[in-house]
């Protein structure tokens, strides 16, 4: 009996932090840089009222379009939603990569940038960060005349650092025109730093430049999977014409809707982070953990001059029930991530801190 064939890909998968712990029934997961205070009230208010769930979504997220161009002032046309934005980053390597093609992408960066081009079989060509912050100089260094794609996240994931607006501009001026750049916004909206601009601020209206966007993080809607992308209406129409036909469910648009409208939830959100952050912050360097400057809702903890190990650490927190990211995943030694977690959670995360040390 004949075997059916398949092409073997050959790419590490991505393993997610862990949710679960054995022998805790109460745990604080503080591990995937989710949302601190969950959702909007507004999505909680609206859901209760969701009817017509045996009714297919509209294919084009019209209704959550238009929200989204009135929102940030943008084209309705240059707009695509996706599920998650993990699946706009996928049918961006579909449309833009072949096997003959290479991608740079940061030597720590999200881990789906590398994971869909590798799957297409492009090249994933890895540019070394300088003090695990993004090198434009090192980025440009690995550009060949196969280079297709710049994939980076500002600011950047699991580093939690991020190119100042000038040094993200340099780098698309000193690119290659015909390379399509692709900044990832996930969490732009905890930037409060005055030299930093958003990828959707700086290239509005660039044609090779893609940005990126998601609902998963400060508002919440992780488990919903919805994102978006903008580009140029030539690239945006070329990407609906791959995209599944139902990609985004109602429930996920509505929510999203709703979550647009909250002013207020967002504002709370972000003065939030900002306290935790900077007192999270203080009480590691006290105990020699050195993090990064606060940006993202997200801190990269280094054990390097630490009197015990990330992972010791880790272990400990395990114990008391708290998770978080181990970043071995990603080459990263005696280095480990934190999200910013609700009051109640970080208080007992500081807790924990002091009783360890």
């Amino acid at each position: 009996m004949q075997k059916v064939i398949f092409r073997k890909i050959r790419v590490k998968s991505y393993k997610p932090g862990k949710s679960v712990l054995l022998n805790k029934k109460k745990i604080i997961k503080l591990s995937a840089n989710e949302s601190a205070l969950g959702f909007s009230p507004r999505v909680k208010k609206k859901l209760s009222k969701i009817d017509l769930l045996s009714k297919y979504p509209d294919s084009k997220s019209k209704s959550l379009r238009k929200e989204i161009s009135k929102k940030f002032r943008c084209n309705f046309d240059q707009i695509i939603c996706g599920s998650g934005s993990d699946e706009i980053i996928q049918m961006i390597c579909q449309l833009f990569l072949t096997k003959s093609d290479e991608v740079i992408v940061p030597k720590y960066s999200f881990l789906m940038y590398r994971i869909y081009s590798g799957i297409i079989g492009a090249k994933v060509v890895y540019a070394d960060e300088e003090n695990f912050k993004i090198s434009v100089d090192n980025i440009l260094k690995k550009v060949t005349r196969k280079t297709k794609i710049v994939f980076l996240a500002n600011p950047n994931n699991p580093t939690a650092t991020y190119l100042p607006a000038l040094e993200l501009k340099n780098l698309r001026k000193r690119l290659r025109s015909n390379i399509l750049l692709v900044v990832d916004d996930a969490y732009e909206e905890y930037m409060l730093n005055k030299d930093y601009k958003s990828g959707l601020n700086l290239f509005k209206n660039k044609n090779n430049v893609f940005i990126l966007r998601t609902f998963s993080k400060i508002y919440g809607l992780a488990s919903l999977r919805v994102g978006w992308g903008y580009g140029s209406k030539e690239i945006i129409k070329a990407l609906m014409n791959i995209k599944p036909p139902f990609n985004i469910t109602k429930i996920g648009e509505l929510s999203a809707i709703e979550s647009l409208k909250d002013k207020i939830f967002i504002s709370k959100s972000i003065k939030h982070n900002k306290k935790w952050a900077e007192k999270l912050k203080r009480n590691l360097e006290k105990n020699n953990i050195n993090t990064n400057k606060v940006s993202a809702n997200f801190l990269l903890l280094n054990f390097d001059k630490c009197k015990i190990s990330a992972l010791k650490f880790k272990k400990k927190l395990e114990e008391k029930g708290i998770i978080v990211r181990s970043l071995e995943v990603y080459g990263m030694k005696n280095k480990l991530r934190v999200t910013i977690g609700n009051s109640k959670e970080n208080k007992f995360f500081l807790k924990t801190l002091k009783s360890i040390f």
